[in-house]
């Protein structure tokens, strides 16, 4: 796995009370499938991109300021597999850190990531090296094509 990209206290969610709680997400993916991706603007069959979450922590040896990361405290990847999943993709938690379970399509992430997702149920708009990509490669879905023209 190579490391895809790197995020910062980014969230789907609305604003909530985090407190000194802040977050890295580092979104590793297979390099077969980034290779294909480069080629084509689209995931090639069985691509896997994984979510590791980190806590951030600011205090430790000799750190005096910003954030670096700490302790893993989630894990979930997001398969594609045309012949196994419904709608392609599928996504893991890995509640105990070692055994996964696909999170039940009924979930708000299948549904979020298919009206949001700017390629093939992902959100390549917040990957500066694969937004350009798939802009040159006219792979950007739609529905995010309307929402980047009416804002």
């Amino acid at each position: 796995m190579g490391l895809l990209n790197l995020r910062f206290d980014m969230s789907y969610n609305p604003p909530m009370q985090m407190g000194n709680h802040h977050m890295f997400d580092n979104v590793f993916v297979n390099p077969a499938a980034y290779q294909a991706f480069t080629k084509t603007g689209t995931w090639p069959d069985k691509t896997m991109l994984v979510l590791e979450e980190r806590g951030a922590q600011g205090k430790g040896s000799i750190n005096q300021q910003g954030n670096y990361q700490g302790p893993v405290m989630g894990l979930e990847v997001h398969v594609k597999d045309e012949a196994r999943f419904p709608g392609q993709w599928a996504f893991f938690g890995f509640g105990d850190g070692k055994t996964s379970k696909m999170i039940p399509t009924t979930t708000d992430c299948y549904s979020c990531h298919a009206a949001h997702a700017a390629v093939d149920t992902t959100f390549v708009q917040f990957y500066p090296t694969l937004l350009p990509i798939a802009t040159s490669k006219s792979t950007l879905s739609a529905a995010y094509r309307k929402r980047v023209q009416h804002s």
